[in-house]
């Protein structure tokens, strides 16, 4: 199998995670068929994990583990979630990606590990106090397409 990160990408991202001050840990959620990025997301992330010891994988299958996906509110492969791990405590601070994360993703699954890590979202204390007062539940998406 080819190694889809090269020695210069894992030195930066080894640059940027020495900075991590928490455990995280990165829940993929993939199947066997129909599902044409499963594999190699999956081997992007057995190589991201691989740059630090402060990050774990819990790999599962969407149809086998449909619970834990359910509970995670996972309904697309490949499926990624970034959480929290404080010993065997998965705190889920609702991240997730639908699809790999390559090209600009990548850059933005490092900068989510990094948050996560930090247990801050760094958002400004008005923003806080907005959304601590919001009474319905809201239900985000960012789409990216490939070019």
């Amino acid at each position: 199998m080819t190694q889809l990160l090269n020695e210069d990408i894992i030195k930066q991202v080894r640059e940027v995670f020495d900075g991590m001050q928490q455990p995280v840990q990165i829940l993929f959620f993939g199947q066997k068929e129909k599902c044409d990025y499963c594999e190699d997301t999956h081997q992007l992330l057995e190589e991201l994990v691989a740059i630090s010891e402060k990050i774990g994988l819990s790999v599962y299958d969407m149809e086998a583990d449909a619970d834990v996906a359910k509970n995670f509110n996972v309904d697309k492969t490949p499926g990624i979630v970034i959480a929290a791990k404080s010993g065997e405590q998965i705190t889920d601070f609702g991240i997730r990606y639908a699809g790999i994360p390559s090209g600009h993703e990548f850059t933005s699954i490092i900068q989510d590990v990094m948050l996560v890590s930090g247990r801050d979202s760094g958002l400004n204390d008005q923003t806080r106090s907005f959304l601590k007062d919001l009474k319905d539940p809201i239900h985000m998406q960012v789409f990216v397409t490939p070019t």
